[in-house]
């Protein structure tokens, strides 16, 4: 689903998911565009001595995942982040599946905001977890754009 979920239309305990396959190719165009080209991210024999024991997606590469379900899904175009807190569970490999979960936990209807939990897994282990606050699209407003 693409799109919108207007303030107007959304409840608590909705939610939307989108997953990803992580690929080498992925990891390496997030270092080329954020510039952390940290080791861990980039190379085998270094990553290998860490406690991660191997090579490692960059955290916020699923940050950007969950972004993406934000803006394009729940509530969608037109959202306006405000904030987002984030604790890193557990590591994301080059071919692990990550699903991202974004659920509505609280509306509120005069502010606008929107309070969202926020998972990532691979397989049932949470890999990344938090919540967003976001400005959700108004239906009157939309249409005074159109």
């Amino acid at each position: 689903m693409r799109g919108t979920i207007y303030l107007e239309d959304l409840t608590v305990g909705q939610e939307c998911s989108r997953s990803m396959d992580v690929t080498v190719a992925q990891i390496e165009a997030f270092g080329e565009v954020s510039g952390d080209k940290n080791p861990v991210h980039f190379d085998d024999e270094y990553a290998a001595g860490t406690v991660f024991g191997g090579r490692v997606a960059h955290g916020m590469l699923m940050a950007g995942l969950l972004s993406a379900v934000i803006g394009e899904e729940l509530p969608g175009y037109g959202s306006i982040y405000l904030g987002q807190t984030m604790k890193f569970k557990a590591p994301v490999r080059p071919g692990d599946t990550v699903i991202a979960t974004v659920k509505v936990l609280e509306v509120n209807r005069v502010t606008g905001r929107v309070q969202l939990d926020c998972v990532c897994k691979v397989g049932e282990t949470v890999v990344v977890s938090g919540e967003a606050t976001v400005l959700a699209p108004r239906k009157n407003k939309a249409k005074k754009a159109a």
